[in-house]
């Protein structure tokens, strides 16, 4: 059990173990454990309190550094608890861990449920009162993590001079779970970032108090306690360590000495890659060890007691002041009440004073973060807005790929109607020659019709040359009649053979022409009936001439009745020929009217296949036509909607070049906002210096101010223990008091005037950038015309170069029809011939108009610095005159007569 009269600062020293990325890089584990409270890094031994290797368990940390302070603190002593080391080496770990995991929870949900289990089995007269803060300094501004509006705290004192931070926000709580809903609060609050070693890394010192005071209702004794639980900031690049900052020692000032019980737990990393950060973090913990504070119990005294030790204390001090003091002088009632007016007057300035910097504190972290803000919608507004013309532009250029890919569809259509216009084409092509050709067979057809029909008609010709033939032989004599009757035989057989043929070449015939074969038929029938009256009437003839002849032949009768006979038969031949013939004829109808049914046919279907054929080309032509034209209606429309497409083309790709431009100029818009952005952001660094400046001001201010009220407090309770002895010395403490009042007073000046000088550089800030930009301008304008005024003066110079070559070389005419209004004889000469004699420039250039045969004498007497300033002259008047000559100045020609006619002036000029 550790002393409550004097205790040193413990120090505990825990190693993380290697992480997964160090695991991963192959770095070294570097220490090594000897005991319970020794560590070695590279071969130094570290020595603590209590040394926690990385398999040291959650609880077994609680137990070894935080249980024995729950105890303290309940007994009425302050506590704290840090832990300290650099960024990703666990000191949130061990101070939090996982909040509502029961086996890797930290020291702070432990300690808040053993308080608890503290308070619940102490005695039942016993009633506390347990409130819970929570804040963070980052920056060196203290934040109310409970309350984010709360954002530069100040620290104040009470009447015991115990400091406390003004404003922050306490809860009472009475369990465990409300502990820990408040620390879960006021973590979603915390400043935290990510760092190379760390995802989650707290940028700030956060501090968690738990105060707690109790009160025995039957004794009366009251005891109190605080317990300060610090997460700091990691410590590596920092030249001091964190809690020697100002504001945590003034907030931690009844924490670290006196009152206190304190546990420093340094945490390191194992690895040989933060092998220096690690050795400093363990020579940190051993200078802690050496320190030692002494703690007194935080219960309440009564005030005899008090009384007593204020005058013991006041005994043991009076040597010293009275040795130091000016002899007292006594003060009377009314000003030690009005000294004790002015001093709480003062301490309420200055509480009005810590208000008013605190109110413009906010007020400019609210003015900060309003334009934040703004800057972040301004951003937000010109993403927005270039995503937009991004979007509009991505439409266009998917309305583009669309026309390319229907301009491409179109084209491969056009190129398919294309070919299927050529097949047709060919097809065309195809039918008519085969029309063609069915004309070309159907021409053949009516050449062998025709044939047929001349064939017929030249065989009815020759059947009619036999028949008069015939007719000639029977008309000769009756003695050739049984020639007559051969002949007839022979006819008779000439007759069938030739119907035989006839039968046969009509059956040819029949099949060529339907009308060859009607006219046959009606032929054969004329013919057969012709040959049937011929031949009855030759034996009508020829029986009448026997008749007549009859008697006188014997075998008449024979001759007769063989005639009848042969005439019968040939009646019967004749019938039958005609029977087989009109046999024949029917058969060969009825067969040439089938045939010729089947012509019929044929030819109709022919004609009608023809026909079919005829319309059915017709119709393809009209539709190959119609076609023709509906591709070509096509091909027009197709045209005209790749003229259309093109027009959108070349609208859409100006469209595009139009969004292309506008994008870049918001693309430069956004440069240029964002240059602004940059210039904002470079007078936010400006005025945030000034306001560091400012703040710095503030802070000398409040550290006089608690130099001030030291003293005062001091001086005053000086004044109010030593009444009577310190009678003497009013005069003193009354100007002392002037003195300080008039330095509050100036203080108060010099913090207005700084906050005016603030307010007047922030509006200062915009006229002075616009002065800058129209100063810019007007250098950039004085540039240009410069540059301008250089070019021109170099044009004129290389003219006017120009001119006196070219006036050199030759005059002008206008020089020489001036030349003798303007010049004596001889000097006209002299310029003609470019050689202007030295004696005779000086005798012209004294008056002298006569030549060098004239006037030697008077030339001579010039002497030769005359002579050539006089040439020098001349020639500065020839080229002024020449130059005037150009511009053909007459007024200035005449001055320059004037002064050519005083040469000693223009000498004189020239000299000048």
């Amino acid at each position: 059990m550790v002393d409550a009269a004097e205790c040193g600062v413990k120090v505990m020293c825990r190693f993380r173990p290697l992480n997964q990325s160090e695991i991963n890089r192959g770095d070294k584990y570097i220490p090594k454990f000897k005991g319970d409270d020794t560590v070695v890094i590279s071969g130094k031994p570290y020595i603590f309190d209590r040394v926690l290797p990385p398999n040291t368990t959650q609880e077994l940390v609680y137990d070894a550094c935080a249980k024995q302070i729950v105890k303290d603190v309940l007994d009425g002593y302050n506590g704290t608890i840090f832990a300290y080391g650099q960024t990703s080496s666990g000191k949130t770990h061990t101070m939090e861990g996982n909040l509502h995991d029961p086996g890797r929870k930290g020291i702070i949900p432990r300690i808040a449920q053993d308080i608890f289990d503290h308070i619940y089995s102490m005695d039942e007269d016993l009633e506390f009162h347990i409130k819970v803060s929570y804040f963070e300094i980052y920056l060196d501004k203290i934040r109310d993590l409970l309350d984010v509006s709360k954002t530069n705290l100040a620290v104040h004192e009470d009447k015991n001079r115990v400091p406390y931070v003004k404003g922050c926000t306490e809860r009472f709580v009475s369990s465990p779970e409300e502990v820990m809903d408040v620390i879960d609060e006021g973590k979603a609050n915390r400043h935290v970032a990510v760092t190379n070693m760390n995802e989650h890394s707290s940028r700030s010192h956060s501090i968690f108090l738990i105060n707690i005071k109790q009160e025995n209702m039957e004794t009366e004794k009251k005891l109190s306690g605080k317990l300060y639980l610090v997460d700091l900031a990691g410590s590596e690049k920092k030249t001091h360590v964190p809690y020697r900052d100002s504001k945590m020692t003034r907030i931690l000032q009844d924490s670290l000495g006196g009152n206190c019980r304190t546990t420093i737990i340094i945490c390191c990393s194992p690895s040989v890659f933060n092998e220096a950060e690690t050795k400093s973090t363990l020579m940190f913990g051993q200078r802690c060890v050496c320190n030692l504070n002494t703690f007194i119990s935080g219960e309440a005294v009564p005030v005899e007691e008090q009384q007593k030790g204020k005058e013991k204390k006041n005994s043991e001090a009076t040597p010293t002041i009275d040795s130091l003091a000016p002899p007292p002088q006594p003060l009377c009632d009314a000003e030690k009440t009005q000294y004790e007016e002015l001093i709480s007057d003062l301490y309420q300035q200055l509480d009005d004073k810590d208000d008013e910097i605190n109110q413009q504190s906010q007020l400019a972290e609210s003015l900060k973060q309003q334009m934040v803000d703004q800057d972040e919608m301004d951003l937000m507004r010109l993403q927005r807005e270039h995503e937009a013309a991004k979007e509009e532009v991505k439409e266009v250029l998917q309305a583009l790929e669309e026309l390319a890919v229907n301009y491409d569809q179109k084209s491969h259509e056009l190129e398919e109607k294309s070919k299927n216009n050529i097949q047709l084409s060919d097809e065309l092509t195809q039918k008519s020659t085969l029309l063609s050709t069915v004309e070309r067979d159907l021409a053949t057809l009516r050449e062998v019709s025709g044939h047929h029909k001349k064939r017929s008609a030249e065989i009815l010709g020759m059947l009619l040359r036999d028949l008069c033939e015939i007719g000639t032989q029977s008309n000769e004599g009756p003695g050739a009649m049984e020639e007559e009757f051969t002949m007839a035989r022979l006819y008779i057989s000439k007759m069938k053979s030739e119907v035989k043929s006839l039968v046969n070449r009509s059956k040819q015939l029949e099949g060529a022409q339907a009308e060859t074969s009607r006219k046959i038929q009606a032929n054969e029938k004329e013919l057969a009936s012709c040959q049937l009256l011929i031949s009855q009437d030759s034996l009508m003839e020829e029986l009448a001439k026997l008749h007549a002849q009859g008697a006188s032949h014997t075998n008449v009768s024979e001759t007769v009745n063989e005639f009848e006979r042969l005439n019968k038969f040939c009646f019967w031949v004749f019938n039958n020929i005609e029977k087989m013939h009109e046999v024949s004829v029917m058969d060969k109808e009825k067969e040439h009217m089938s045939k010729m049914k089947d012509a019929e046919e044929m030819k109709t279907a022919l004609q009608e296949q023809m026909e079919s054929h005829t319309e059915a080309h017709q119709k393809q032509l009209s539709r190959l036509r119609d076609e023709i034209d509906e591709k070509q209606k096509i091909l027009d429309e197709l045209k005209d909607i790749n003229q259309s497409l093109q027009l959108e083309q070349e609208k859409l790709v100006s469209d595009y070049d139009k969004l292309k431009q506008e994008e870049q100029e918001k693309d430069d818009k956004l440069q240029q906002l964002i240059l602004l952005n940059e210039k904002r952001e470079q007078a936010k660094e400006d005025l945030k210096g000034l306001e560091e400046t400012v703040l710095k001001e503030l802070q000398t201010l409040h550290n006089l101010r608690k130099l001030f009220i030291d003293d005062l407090n001091t001086r005053v309770r000086a004044n109010v223990e030593l009444d009577s002895e310190e009678a003497g010395g009013s005069l003193a403490l009354k100007q002392k008091i002037i003195f300080l009042e008039n330095n509050l007073e100036q203080l108060t000046k010099v913090h207005k005037q700084l906050v005016r000088d603030n307010a007047e550089l922030r509006c200062e800030l915009p006229k002075l950038e616009k002065r800058l930009r129209a100063t810019a301008e007007r250098v950039k304008c004085l540039e240009t015309a410069l540059r301008e005024a250089k070019e021109s003066a170099m044009r004129d110079r290389k003219r006017y170069q120009q001119e006196v070559e070219r006036i050199k070389e030759a005059p002008s005419p206008f020089v020489q029809d001036i030349m003798p209004d303007i010049m004596p004889d001889t000097t006209q000469q002299h310029l003609a011939h470019r050689v202007i004699p030295s004696e005779e420039v000086g005798c012209r250039a004294h008056g002298v108009h006569t030549t060098t045969t004239n006037t030697p004498t008077k030339c001579r007497r010039l002497s030769s610095n005359t002579t050539t300033t006089t040439v020098a002259a001349n020639k500065k008047w020839l080229h002024t005159r020449l130059r005037f000559t150009n511009k053909h100045t007459w007024n200035e020609i005449t001055k320059l007569h004037h002064k050519h006619k005083n040469p000693d002036h223009q000498t004189e000029e020239m000299k000048l």
